[in-house]
């Protein structure tokens, strides 16, 4: 059961929006981004949670310039392990519990199956490597008082996320090349808002648990998807020619796993929830833009 009380820290981002419009009815959610709080501040987080006394906090604050990461990893481990370890130790020090948000990109995707939880985490950039120091920061300070939930390609109708980018590109481009050698699991960022209130509402849930949307694509199948649904809800008004490319052929700073999709059979059981597939998300999500 869930408390009265809940905080929500990074709620100006695409998974906080979605967590404040998710909230289960009784619960009070405390919504707070920088300027008002820093998980990097110690001292400042403390006060916050001695003043709000929230039952449950959800951590969706963190660092997620991937290719930025590579010119900037002080930053992004200041945020992302630093910032989680700060907030895990004040967390558990006012005996509150938290829900923490981890990545895909914690493993090298190496290998073609769903990687599970308990899989060797082995990061191929900077952002991966300061997402896993977080969880490892995490599971020290808070210890059972926490829980880890990875997900994976998330996008919503706010914010800079690949299907935002993929409106504007079918919109404005006559053809575009998209990568088709890494595969995941597009997540809409409200399954998985709802996923972590059940989190929240599961104190004996603890460690490090997969969630995302159901099925599996590359970037390419995404794409082609995203014009497809778009052109029937009328936000494209035109088809273009989507180009499959190699990895190779598009360089970013940042290397990406080629296979990231998570095994979910672990978290399917203990919370009793099953995923929505990527697509039936996709449709849904659109259909909020087109309505707006």
């Amino acid at each position: 059961m869930l408390p009265v009380r809940a905080l929500v820290v990074g709620s100006a981002g695409q998974v906080g929006r979605e967590l404040l419009r998710t909230c289960p009815a009784g619960v009070e959610v405390i919504a707070l981004d920088l300027p008002d709080i820093d998980i990097c501040d110690g001292d400042g987080v403390r006060r916050t949670l001695q003043e709000i006394r929230p039952g449950v906090v959800v951590n969706a604050a963190a660092y997620t310039q991937v290719d930025k990461a590579e010119s900037e990893p002080d930053l992004a481990f200041k945020v992302n392990a630093a910032g989680a370890g700060t907030l895990a130790r004040a967390t558990r020090a006012q005996g509150v519990r938290l829900v923490h948000i981890s990545t895909d990109f914690v493993f090298d995707g190496s290998r073609a199956q769903p990687w599970k939880p308990e899989d060797p985490a082995e990061p191929l950039n900077a952002y991966g490597r300061s997402k896993l120091a977080g969880e490892i920061a995490v599971a020290a300070e808070a210890g059972d008082m926490a829980v880890t939930v990875r997900t994976a390609w998330v996008y919503s109708s706010s914010g800079g996320n690949f299907v935002k980018t993929m409106l504007r590109l079918m919109a404005t481009r006559d053809e575009i090349g998209v990568v088709t050698d890494q595969v995941g699991s597009p997540t809409w960022a409200r399954s998985l808002a709802e996923a972590l209130w059940d989190f929240a509402r599961r104190p004996e849930i603890t460690g490090v648990h997969h969630w995302t949307d159901s099925g599996v694509a590359s970037w390419y199948d995404f794409a082609v998807a995203i014009q497809e649904e778009a052109l029937v809800r009328g936000l494209l008004d035109r088809e273009i020619p989507i180009r499959p490319i190699m990895s190779a052929g598009y360089p970013t700073a940042a290397r990406r796993p080629a296979y990231s999709v998570l095994d979910l059979r672990s978290s399917i059981a203990v919370l009793d929830r099953r995923p929505q597939h990527w697509r039936k998300s996709l449709r849904v999500m659109l259909d909020d833009i087109a309505r707006t």
